[in-house]
């Protein structure tokens, strides 16, 4: 039945009154707010909003970690016909410059100082921004700039004003329709500027529910919250869902606890970007390489037991005697263990989405026992196109349209979507709504692939993105930047990694060592460093990521269509990509073109057969100051091999 999000918290509230809708963890222990208790802080919230001046149609942004009271905040905005446009929390000043402007924003709720200090150094560039209130009062005592107040003094205001506009809340509530604007996320801008994608209530809610009939969520499932609003993807699993379901949200402390928290509450329904599989992967081998020697064997024995069964076990499949024998010893003293330690022991589904997540890395969650699954979907549609059933669990693809869902493959083998979650507009840009909405209702995903013999979709990459080799061994050769990228990325010694080889004779890439494994790494072989680039430039570290990068080539030999991409050279840059220096969007997605054209000295030196290259660079601090880092890298050719069944595609 259509509905609305502050509807839907109004019915929990009136059904479930005492049942628990979110808990924060304030101080090391865990704060529970009721489904009432919600409504009640949503229309005080409301109400105080109201009499500030906030109306129909009207901008708020929210900008913050995940907190009850900006969630209700939303809920609130959302009651008034207000919409929300949460915003990243660890985006530079410059970067909120552009949503607030294009939005007329004048009202700003958020979490702590820090963004208040950001929200003020704004005003000289956004005079319109006239209220601004803060969650977390710790540090702003004495700050007295107008319009600036706290949520409790909002709080008392909006139940003042409440006590004398008894109908006022009910009423606006009654006026929200299913196709009113619920809320504006702004993409990740990794060319020009941002866009505001534009959602009613009915585009969220529609998706929000078609996921939860396939899966089978209930009020039971409990989520962790950690990652940012602003990213539709969280968006929808702790926002929308949780309004559709009815489950319990649980927002930790800070983003040093999340493991901790994460074991604590023991999730059932879990969502996260590949990068923080990614990042828990590495924190696993870490720690093996630190543990004992018969450790390490018993973990390595049974993690080759578990590559081998534990995918067909999850799938449904049989398997022999002895090796579900094996698996289950496993089990007992290996896997249930992990899980337990990654906090997954209660999980009964997980997703990752964002971006492409590598085969190894996916296989490696399965085979231990965690049914992680990806998804397929964008902003623009409103997460939810495509979902992987249980028991049609598949590494390289990302499941089968789902409820609701068309999906059809354009001559130049670009996926195009149709389906009730499809974005309204961009706001205020008509041309880039028409450049993507076809008259009759397809939307351009921008994404290549196909779906193969059993309806599943395989996306290969950016369409824009997916090239050929041109001369040499390889050419007419397939190239697949982000395939090849996933691959380097599944060591745990490689954080990012930047391939680089439209229409040149051979691919080359730029990588990432993650500090914290390679440290570790060096500090167990009494490898003296100084900080991140000193490490980067040590040869040993330099032979270490050639190991990887030639494993990768060896596996891609194997791929009939991607075997060309091999990467013949290499370089470990000097310093981390950072998105405050431009390089990576605020979801960590590699801004390819942009790094290529800033390093490319860089680019020039791998591909003119150089041995080595000065290269200095400009980095920007947390805290606003610039300064710059320099170094001579090695350039390191890495061995290819032919391609198993004769030339690449």
């Amino acid at each position: 039945m259509p509905t609305t999000f502050p509807r839907l918290m109004l019915d929990h509230a009136q059904a479930r009154p005492q049942a628990p809708a979110l808990r924060e963890k304030v101080y090391g222990i865990w704060q529970t707010t009721t489904w009432a208790e919600l409504a009640q802080l949503v229309r005080r919230l409301a109400c105080g909003l109201a009499h500030a001046g906030l109306k129909r149609g009207d901008h708020l942004v929210v900008v913050g970690d995940n907190r009850p009271r900006l969630y209700a905040t939303m809920l609130a905005a959302q009651s008034l016909g207000a919409i929300p446009v949460p915003l990243y929390q660890d985006a530079a000043v410059t970067e909120y410059v552009f949503p607030i402007n294009n939005a007329e924003v004048c009202f700003a709720v958020v979490e702590d100082q820090e963004q208040v200090d950001k929200m003020l150094e704004l005003r000289e560039q956004c005079p319109q921004l006239a209220h601004i209130w803060y969650d977390d009062a710790r540090g702003l005592r004495n700050y007295a700039e107008d319009g600036l107040d706290s949520l409790d003094a909002l709080v008392a205001a909006g139940q003042a004003h409440d006590g004398s506009n008894a109908r006022l809340f009910d009423d606006e509530v009654a006026q929200c329709q299913p196709g009113d604007v619920a809320a504006m996320f702004f993409t990740s801008g990794t060319t020009g500027n941002p866009k505001g994608v534009v959602h009613t209530h009915a585009t969220l809610l529609d998706r929000a529910r078609a996921g939860q009939s396939f899966d089978k969520l209930s009020e039971r499932e409990e989520v962790l919250a950690y990652m940012p609003l602003a990213w539709i993807g969280q968006n929808i699993f702790s926002y929308a869902q949780w309004l559709a379901c009815g489950y319990v949200v649980n927002c930790p402390e800070s983003a040093a606890t999340v493991m901790i928290d994460l074991k604590e509450i023991g999730p059932t329904y879990y969502f996260a970007p590949p990068r923080v599989f990614e990042g828990l992967l590495t924190s696993v081998m870490i720690r093996m390489e630190d543990a004992g020697r018969i450790k390490r064997w018993m973990f390595h024995a049974a993690m080759d037991v578990a590559r081998r069964v534990g995918p067909a076990l999850m799938d449904g499949q049989k398997v022999g005697a002895l090796d579900a024998l094996k698996y289950r010893l496993g089990d007992l003293f290996v896997y249930g263990p992990l899980r337990n330690t990654l906090g997954f022991s209660r999980v009964r589904v997980a997703y990752t989405a964002g971006e492409a997540i590598g085969p190894d890395l996916f296989t490696f969650y399965r085979s231990i026992g965690i049914n992680l699954k990806q998804l397929y979907g964008s902003t623009e549609t409103a997460v939810f196109v495509c979902l992987q059933p249980d028991h049609e669990v598949k590494a390289d693809t990302v499941g089968v349209p789902i409820d609701g869902v068309e999906i059809k493959v354009a001559a130049n083998g670009e996926i195009m979507v149709k389906s009730p979650g499809l974005l309204k507009e961009y706001y205020k840009n008509p041309k880039a709504t028409e450049e993507v909405l076809t008259p009759d209702g397809w939307y351009h995903t921008g994404d290549a692939g196909f779906l193969d013999a059993t309806g599943h979709l395989k996306i290969i990459d950016r369409a824009k993105d997916v090239g050929r080799l041109m001369g040499g061994a390889s050419d007419g050769a397939m190239f697949a930047p982000k395939y090849v990228e996933n691959k380097l990325k599944f060591f745990p010694f490689i954080k990012e990694a930047v391939a680089f080889g439209d229409k040149r004779e051979k691919v080359c890439a730029f990588v990432n060592i993650d500090f914290e494994a390679v440290g570790n790494w060096a500090e167990r072989r009494n490898l003296p460093y100084a900080g991140y680039t000193d490490l980067a430039c040590k040869k040993e570290v330099l032979e270490l990521v050639k190991d990887c990068v030639e494993k990768v080539n060896a596996d891609l030999a194997a791929d009939t269509m991607l075997a060309g991409s091999q990467v013949s050279r290499f370089l470990v840059l000097h310093k981390e990509l950072d998105a405050d220096d431009g390089e990576l969007t605020r979801t960590r997605k590699v801004r390819r073109g942009y790094i290529g054209e800033k390093y490319q000295v860089l680019v020039d030196a791998l591909y003119g057969g150089r041995t080595e290259q000065f290269i200095e660079t400009a980095v920007k601090f947390e805290d606003g100051r610039t300064g710059s880092v320099s170094a001579t890298l090695k350039i390191v050719d890495a061995k290819t091999f032919a391609a198993v069944g004769g030339k690449a595609a």
